[in-house]
């Protein structure tokens, strides 16, 4: 009987797989800060104020000097209330934004913040005359709930420069929404809405802001205004 051709045997190779949850996978952290990690983030309330945090890329002039706080403000102040989002208190430090905001939900922060930064970034590099991303990551946000948590936003605000060394005479930081909350004008920024953000705080009591003791190596800064340094001050308890 003959044999038929004898049937070449196919061999087998091992493929890498790819997909799932591997240790140590995905984008690693740049720079000397982390990154905000993309997680799911917070539901939030329209009775819910929010503290949002803005870092811009390492490397570029400071936002309090010059004509960058200027240029920063008025572009906040435009972008202040748009479709369900309000930025009622800011503070602004040399590589970084704090904001107090109020929205309608998720989707109004997001378009709200989003906008924001669009306009910062086209607002600062024209004055700078560069080009490029100004905002070094997506924005961290905290949703507050409760009248303490507001009160301890609003004195970390107004008190942000000197933990970064820089102090006031006056303890109102220039580059913050202090002086209007302490009732020096009628702020630029819309009014609070959320019961939270416009009384609900005052069951902390006042906000103090008093100058400090400078340590050695810090600069004093005298009132933005230029005039007579005004004396140690309360914000009143009831925000204007």
């Amino acid at each position: 009987m003959t044999k038929g051709p004898k049937k070449e045997q196919q061999s087998e190779f091992a493929f890498p797989q790819h997909g799932g949850a591997r240790r140590g996978a995905g984008r690693k952290p740049s720079g000397p800060l982390p990154r905000v990690p993309h997680v799911a983030r917070e539901e939030i309330r329209a009775r819910h104020p929010v503290h949002v945090t803005l870092r811009v890329v390492a490397g570029l002039r400071n936002l309090r000097e010059g004509r960058a706080h200027e240029v920063l403000l008025r572009a906040l102040v435009a972008g202040a209330d748009r479709n369900g989002f309000r930025i009622v208190e800011y503070s602004a430090q040399s590589n970084h934004l704090h904001l107090l905001c109020e929205a309608d939900n998720r989707d109004a922060l997001s378009r709200g913040v989003g906008g924001l930064k669009v306009r910062i970034t086209k607002a600062l590099n024209r004055l700078w005359e560069r080009e490029g991303a100004l905002f070094a990551d997506r924005y961290h946000d905290r949703v507050l709930r409760s009248p303490r948590e507001v009160h301890h936003v609003l004195t970390y605000l107004f008190e942000n420069a000197s933990h970064h060394g820089i102090q006031h005479s006056d303890g109102l930081d220039p580059c913050s929404s202090a002086r209007w909350f302490h009732g020096e004008r009628p702020s630029p920024l819309p009014k609070a809405q959320t019961w939270l953000a416009s009384v609900g705080w005052q069951r902390w009591g006042p906000i103090e802001v008093r100058p400090k003791t400078v340590p050695r190596g810090f600069k004093t800064i005298r009132a933005a205004s230029g005039g007579p340094l005004a004396p140690a001050g309360r914000i009143g308890t009831t925000p204007d």
